[in-house]
Parts: C-alpha cells; sequence; structure tokens
C-alpha cells in the first residue's frame, strides 16, 4: 500500500509518499481500498506540530475515508466484502489501504462516489452536533458561521437552511458569489469588515441564536457577544493559532492571550441566559454509537437532495502537499480531498 506521511512537523514539503505491506485486519475489523481520503485542518495543526492528540511523529495522519471493503477480518460477516462504503479512521487515513473497526464503516446510499461518502464523516457529522445536538437550531433562528466557505461551513448551511433558518456567512469576498448559490443568506468579508459590526447591522441590532467558530482567540468573545438571549456559542476549533504554514510560538501565544477566559463565568452565564459549548469528533470515539444514529439521519437528508458535499479539489498522494497549501491559502470552498 502507499500512505502519505508527516516525516517531521514543518511546512507541507514534510509529507512524503512511502510504501508498506498492505495490512490483514484483525478480528472486528474491515479492510477498505480507498479511492478518496479527506483532508481537515486537524491535519495541518498535526503537520506544524500543533495537534495534541497527534501520535508521535513520523505519523500517517487522516480522519475519513471513501471506497470499497475487499477483506473482513475474525467475526465480521463476510457480506462486507465488496461493499462500498465511507469510514471514520482513527488517524491513518492518508492511505490506499485502512483497516478499520467495523462499527466506524457505513454503507454508502447508492449515488454517492467514494468522494463524496470521504467528504461527510469529519464536516457533516460535526456540523450535526454543532447545529443539531448542541445548537439547538429551529426554524425562524439565525445562524452565524465562520470560515463559510469550509466543509462544515457548508455543511452547517445545508442543515440550517433544512431547519428553517437564517444564515449568515463570514468568507473572503472571491467567494461570497459561490456561498450565495450554496444557500448563505447574508455575507460578510472577515478581511475587510468587522463581523461583529456588520452582523449587528443585518439583524437590525437584535443577537444571533448561534454562532459557529473554529477561529478562536477575540473571535470567540465577539461572537458571545452577539448571542440574543437563549443565544448558543459552538467552538470547534482556534485556526488563528496557524497563520503561517510552519508552527509559530508568537501566532500561538497570541490566540491563547486573547481567549475569553474570563468571560464565561457561570453566574454571567446565568445572568445573559447564553450558552457556551465546545465539539471535538476526534474525542467522541467512545460513542461512536450515537454517532451512527447521527448518520441514519444525516444519510436520510442525503437521499431526499437536502445536504450534498461539496468538492473544493482533488490532488492525487503524491500533491499531497499542494493539497495542504490548498487549504492554509484559503482557496477551497468545500472538500478537499486526497486520491491514490
Amino acid at each position: 500500500m502507499r500512505q502519505v506521511w508527516i516525516t517531521k512537523a514543518g511546512a507541507p514539503d514534510v509529507l512524503k509518499v512511502r510504501e508498506a505491506p498492505d495490512p490483514d485486519p484483525r478480528a472486528g475489523e474491515l479492510r477498505i481500498r480507498v479511492e478518496a481520503s479527506g483532508v481537515n485542518f486537524a491535519d495541518i495543526l498535526g503537520r506544524m506540530g500543533l495537534y495534541p492528540d497527534l501520535p508521535p511523529i513520523p505519523v500517517v495522519v487522516g480522519y475519513e475515508v471513501g471506497g470499497r471493503v475487499d477483506a473482513v477480518g475474525p467475526g465480521v460477516d463476510p457480506g462486507w466484502v465488496g461493499r462500498n462504503v465511507f469510514a471514520m479512521t482513527r488517524f491513518g487515513g492518508y492511505a490506499d489501504v485502512v483497516c478499520v473497526p467495523e462499527k466506524q464503516v457505513f454503507v454508502r446510499p447508492g449515488g454517492m462516489s467514494a468522494e463524496q461518502g470521504a467528504a461527510i464523516p469529519v464536516n457533516y457529522f460535526t456540523a450535526w452536533q454543532l447545529v443539531v445536538v448542541m445548537g439547538s437550531l429551529k426554524a425562524g433562528e439565525t445562524l452565524l458561521v465562520h470560515s463559510a466557505g469550509g466543509g462544515v461551513g457548508i455543511a452547517a448551511t445545508q442543515i440550517a437552511k433544512h431547519l428553517g433558518a437564517t444564515v449568515i456567512g463570514t468568507a473572503s469576498a472571491a467567494k461570497h458569489e459561490e456561498l450565495r448559490r450554496l444557500g448563505v443568506d447574508h455575507l460578510i468579508d472577515y478581511r475587510t469588515e468587522d463581523f461583529e459590526a456588520r452582523t449587528r447591522a443585518i439583524m437590525s441590532g437584535r443577537g444571533v441564536e448561534l454562532v459557529l467558530d473554529a477561529v478562536g482567540g477575540d473571535s470567540f468573545k465577539k461572537g458571545y457577544r452577539l448571542l440574543s438571549p437563549t443565544g448558543r456559542l459552538g467552538m470547534f476549533g482556534i485556526s488563528s493559532a496557524a497563520t503561517g504554514k510552519e508552527r509559530s510560538l508568537g501566532s500561538m501565544l497570541r490566540t491563547l492571550a486573547s481567549m475569553p477566559w474570563f468571560q464565561f463565568t457561570p453566574l454571567s452565564l446565568i445572568d445573559a441566559n447564553k450558552g457556551v459549548f465546545g465539539v471535538n469528533l476526534g474525542h467522541l470515539w467512545s460513542e461512536v454509537d450515537r454517532i451512527r444514529g447521527w448518520s441514519e439521519q444525516l444519510l436520510d437528508l442525503w437521499k431526499s437532495g437536502v445536504i450534498r458535499p461539496q468538492i473544493a479539489k482533488s490532488f492525487r498522494f503524491d500533491d499531497a502537499a499542494a493539497a495542504h497549501e490548498y487549504i492554509q491559502d484559503r482557496k477551497n470552498i468545500g472538500k478537499v480531498l486526497l486520491v491514490p
């Protein structure tokens, strides 16, 4: 098999393709011939040496794949062989062959490509947890989503519009036309506009019911201030800590220093009638049965045409460094994939 390795912490060129013997599935596992692997910002943070959950480098990262089952381990129904699937992988997803526990594998419905399948787990499970499970967004409410052109942003927009909510998104101006086509009602150019002031103008001074923020730092403070009574702030990343292509202690310290360490106190939340929560899908491996319940609802929405992953661009394994560059240069509208 071929795998993309992080050989050391650093810029995108530390990603290297290496070959290894095909793995054999162990008890309870399925082996998947991978046709597409999802690329996520967590992978980039890992490459930069900023992701605390990363196994020791050198390492193969990747949380999601789409492909076909070609073998099963002891205790697994052989009827899996030949099925088109997508799967959650606890690292190791940047490979053309992976072995995955059966409970982390999902059958792809008819008409869903391997590429679309690989774009489901991280983005749509995260968006579902943010918008529906913990965000409790309802018809008539308003969602403010940062990085609206990213995979989670687009997934959250599709889910929110299905629920009957209004969506405000932040993105660079070059992405606005496409994002309007994808359902975002109001767009803010975060490079030239203050999103707090613009959101208040859009809302005529009233707050929003849900903010989704993977930027971190001072952005969390502004988002909290924008919440209406009963509003919720969902935090799921700190991309502001990774401003360059390599690890920067200065960026990390600035982000940490600007965090709202003292704003979200128990008494302040009680008095303000606001809620704050965090989401990290990578810390839910003991809750896969819960996630499978979410997947059933999401796949029903797929079958009815409500959700459709937006594939920004696919890169060959040999061009994995370019895939990371593409995301860090903020060029993508939707999911970035690696294909063998």
